[in-house]
């Protein structure tokens, strides 16, 4: 690579990264699916509902997702056009692949001296259809794998130059990693193990490297602990894991069955052809930090992968499968692929060229069909048929609080908005003792109970109700659509 064309080529991959992120929400605006994904109206309410709730505060802010995201989004969403529309967070997407985008194609450049290597992995991993798609919706995986490149990225830059100084840089953005998505946590762990690695490899004394990867992992170490703080103070437990879905007993407590699922999502997402150069690539990588002690350093670029542990654990654990988990390792497949083309010396023009035309024929950008596109509009049926509840909601509600679990609602609880509700309305699991005295009678404070009856078996309140009919007395079911049934006091006469 020309190092004077460097600063100006890489110039080049961030505006062609923010004209196909711009370009691919406004496409998906249009089409209508910005929103489409349930999860995309939950996060803006986790966000919307730090200042604006019964009970507002830092306790808001949850302790099942991680936090980034929703801090990073709570101003702006309290602009009610913002948080029905969900710009605010598509802006934020937006931002993490522009930084994902720019740093592969920095990582793979200075690695391996080769323009069109760079070019190459900037394609498979920016003109892939999910991956524009999620960038253009309130979801949170854009910011973490631009967080997680841009970290790992960082990361082998310092191990490339020995270790040399403080890597803050590295050590902020691997933190931010950790405290935006679960998949950053293997990522994080396996790049502070592989950079300890490498630093041996490349001969920086063994008593220097303990102290040197300990400031790299400041940044990380601070983000999971107080997270952790964060999640014992309101939930009461270091750490959720469990109790928000229902099991899938098809790979619960089956490692095999879990891989399989994993290993068929990959393929799906990434097409055969790009798998096989995924594997061909970090075959050539192996080999080449194998042979020259000088590449050791591309040791860190290996954790990208490690993004894998956590949708295998979760399907082991019996969470139900959704292709959308697998997304995080296009970014590796982006890595390995585009690291292996530039370290292949001779030819490497031509298998760019190569990797461009398969990526672009596998998983052309902009299809309407793609995986996780498909998979987000699982619920539009069920959007639709909520409407009537809606309605009904407009026609007779009468600003008495209304109770229904955030847990299994929230979506529906953002879908309320378009006729004037918000998140104060809303007795829930962060209102603190109002949603425990509701559990225990849903008379205590409510005049309303929304409750999911179908979806993962119903919610909380859907499965009090089937243990204690007696629960809603002095409630009348009102109406009732896509699965969620609304209830109202009933009137005294």
């Amino acid at each position: 690579m020309h190092r004077r064309n460097g600063p100006r080529v890489l110039s080049l991959a961030i505006l062609a990264a923010l004209l196909l992120g711009c370009g691919a929400a406004w496409i998906h605006y249009q089409q209508q699916l910005t929103l489409s994904h349930y999860d995309a109206k939950a996060h803006l309410v986790v966000a919307r509902r730090i200042l604006d709730s019964l009970r507002p505060g830092w306790k808001q802010i949850g302790a099942v997702w991680l936090p980034l995201p929703h801090l990073l989004n709570a101003l702006p969403v309290q602009i009610d056009w913002l948080y029905r529309t969900g710009l605010s967070a598509v802006l934020l997407s937006i931002g993490g692949f522009v930084l994902g985008s720019a740093s592969l194609w920095w990582l793979v450049a200075r690695a391996t001296n080769s323009h069109a290597a760079a070019w190459a992995a900037f394609v498979v991993f920016a003109a892939h259809p999910d991956v524009l798609y999620l960038q253009a919706t309130p979801m949170t995986e854009s910011l973490l794998m631009g967080f997680c490149l841009a970290g790992v990225a960082a990361t082998y830059a310092w191990v490339a130059g020995r270790g040399a100084g403080v890597p803050w840089i590295a050590s902020v953005l691997l933190g931010l990693a950790c405290l935006t998505r679960y998949e950053a946590w293997p990522v994080t762990a396996t790049a502070l193990v592989a950079s300890a690695a490498a630093l041996i490899r490349i001969e920086v004394p063994r008593r220097e490297v303990a102290t040197r990867i300990a400031m790299l992992a400041m940044g990380p170490v601070v983000a999971v602990a107080g997270f952790m703080l964060l999640s014992r103070a309101t939930v009461g437990a270091w750490l959720v894991t469990g109790g928000f879905y229902e099991v899938d007993a098809r790979t619960f407590h089956s490692w095999l069955a879990a891989l399989d699922e994993v290993a068929a999502g990959i393929r799906l997402l990434n097409g055969p052809s790009m798998s096989a150069a995924a594997i061909v690539g970090l075959s050539v990588l192996v080999v080449a930090m194998a042979r020259h002690r000088a590449q050791a350093p591309l040791l860190v670029v290996l954790a990208l992968a490690a993004c894998v542990t956590l949708p295998t654990y979760a399907f082991w654990n019996g969470h139900p499968v959704r292709i959308r988990y697998m997304i995080p390792m296009t970014m590796a497949v982006a890595a390995f692929t585009g690291l292996g083309v530039g370290l292949l010396g001779r030819g490497r023009k031509s298998a760019a060229g190569l990797v461009l035309l398969a990526s672009l024929l596998e998983a052309p950008p902009f299809r309407g069909h793609s995986p996780i596109v498909v998979e987000s509009q699982r619920d539009r049926s069920s959007v639709i048929a909520r409407q009537d509840v809606t309605e009904c909601l407009q026609r007779e509600y009468d600003d008495t609080p209304i109770l229904a679990s955030m847990g299994s609602l929230a979506h529906y609880m953002h879908e309320t908005s378009s006729v004037g509700l918000s998140i104060r309305n809303y007795i829930h699991e962060g209102t603190g003792q109002l949603w425990i005295d509701s559990l225990a009678s849903a008379n205590a404070h409510a005049g309303w109970v929304l409750v999911e009856e179908q979806a993962e078996g119903g919610d909380v309140l859907a499965r009090l109700t089937a243990r204690m009919p007696e629960y809603l007395d002095g409630f009348e079911r009102l109406c009732a659509g896509g699965g969620v049934a609304l209830y109202r006091r009933r009137l005294v006469e």
